[in-house]
């Protein structure tokens, strides 16, 4: 078995933590979340569906990992999340971005 692993690590004293919601009752469109730190994690629940998406350190931009409310789960590859220096933008996944559907989210840098 061979395994190729990477990891970083930031110092306990400068660990970021932000987490908040919205409701888009517009036309949704992939929303830019200010943080003022670039995320290593990201989670978004909408609230009103029960679905999630994560999104990890390492993983492409568009990425992340979703789960639906019925239980399946898969990788996706684009409308995921995708990180910034200040932040991140949550992409236009019509599963978890939908009009007046409650978000909840949270960013660990």
């Amino acid at each position: 078995m061979a395994q190729t692993s990477t990891q970083s690590k930031v110092p306990a004293s400068s660990t970021n933590i932000a987490v908040g919601a919205f409701i888009d009752t517009g036309t949704v469109a992939a929303t830019k979340i200010t943080t003022g730190f670039k995320p290593r994690y990201v989670k978004i629940v909408n609230e009103t569906s029960g679905d999630t998406e994560e999104w990890f350190e390492g993983m492409a931009d568009a990425e992340g990992y979703k789960r639906v409310a019925a239980g399946t789960g898969a990788l996706i590859t684009s409308n995921g999340v995708t990180p910034a220096a200040d932040g991140f933008t949550i992409g236009l996944d019509t599963d978890i971005l939908v009009t007046s559907e409650q978000l909840s989210w949270m960013a660990i840098g």
